[in-house]
């Protein structure tokens, strides 16, 4: 999937700058900021109307750029990472030095984090140069955004810039797991 360097530039400026963009991922329409960018992030929250003691998804471009995050993990953690990525998997990875902000994990210990396969998500995550939020681009409580089409309109109010391109349509967003204890949070 060709990814234009026009709109590649325009998004991660958007972002470097405190904006909030919408994008395609695997399965759903996404929103996503700076994770170590407050003022972006609780934009992004006040958009979903959600509360930022959830915590929210990072997605990255490899796993050179969440290296901080594999530090305390043994060999058997790192390889069920590397066999499920990049792909649709969410993986709930130990935070003890806070590498992410508490804003972004919210009053968690440990945060979500994902290496999309979407060729879009890879080269926005490598332009911008660090992992991204990664949410869902709706309402909390209400149903995702599978097309453009479909998003909400109340959200476009707060989007610094819109994505071209398209989900890679798969049925379900990420499976959500505990590296840890294999524990699932989303099927």
């Amino acid at each position: 999937m060709y990814v234009s360097p026009v709109h590649l530039g325009l998004a991660t400026h958007a972002m470097h700058y405190g904006g909030v963009i919408a994008y395609p991922t695997e399965a759903v329409w996404g929103v996503g900021c700076d994770p170590w960018n407050s003022e972006a992030v609780f934009k992004l929250l006040q958009m979903k109307q959600r509360p930022w003691e959830k915590g929210l998804i990072i997605v990255a471009s490899d796993m050179k750029q969440i290296a901080p995050l594999l530090d305390n993990l043994n060999k058997t953690q790192l390889t069920k990472l590397e066999m499920s990525w990049p792909g649709p998997f969410s993986w709930v990875l130990p935070d003890p030095e806070g590498w992410v902000p508490e804003w972004s994990r919210g009053t968690h210990k440990s945060v979500a984090v994902r290496i999309s396969a979407h060729p879009l998500v890879h080269q926005l995550c490598e332009r911008f140069g660090r992992p991204i939020i990664s949410t869902s681009a709706n309402l909390a409580g209400k149903p995702p955004a599978r097309t453009k089409q479909q998003l909400d309109p109340r959200l476009m109010n707060y989007l610094d810039y819109l994505m071209p391109g398209e989900t890679q349509q798969l049925a379900q967003p990420s499976v959500i797991r505990d590296v840890l204890t294999d524990e699932v949070y989303r099927v």
